[in-house]
């Protein structure tokens, strides 16, 4: 699988993580209707199933995927919530993303 294609995958995985989360987080914090319930585990559901996809050991797409989580739960700041990210921000999910492109680029000799 291609750079490009990992990374979009883990983009929509990330999005399928935080849609899960938030769904719930609007029914219990902001009073909206229990159904959003559903969506939610629909959400979570395609996560796990989004994660299944990648081409190697599931530990190594555990930890690479973390650093994608935190560059887009960022940007879900940015645009659901409406708050401008810092440039800590920023500067965090930038580390994330290198990280995750050491491990899940690097060379491997297994």
């Amino acid at each position: 699988m291609s750079e490009l294609k990992i990374i979009g995958l883990f983009l929509v995985t990330a999005l399928a993580e935080i849609v899960g989360c938030y769904l719930p987080y609007l029914w219990l914090r902001e009073g909206k209707s229990i159904w959003l319930l559903v969506p939610a585990a629909l959400s979570f559901a395609a996560f796990a199933w989004l994660l299944s996809l990648h081409p190697t050991a599931a530990g190594r797409v555990y930890a690479a995927y973390g650093g994608v989580y935190i560059f887009m739960a960022i940007m879900w700041l940015w645009a659901v919530d409406g708050i401008r990210p810092t440039v800590w921000d920023l500067v965090g999910s930038v580390v994330a993303l290198v990280g995750m492109a050491i491990i899940m680029f690097g060379p491997r000799t297994t």
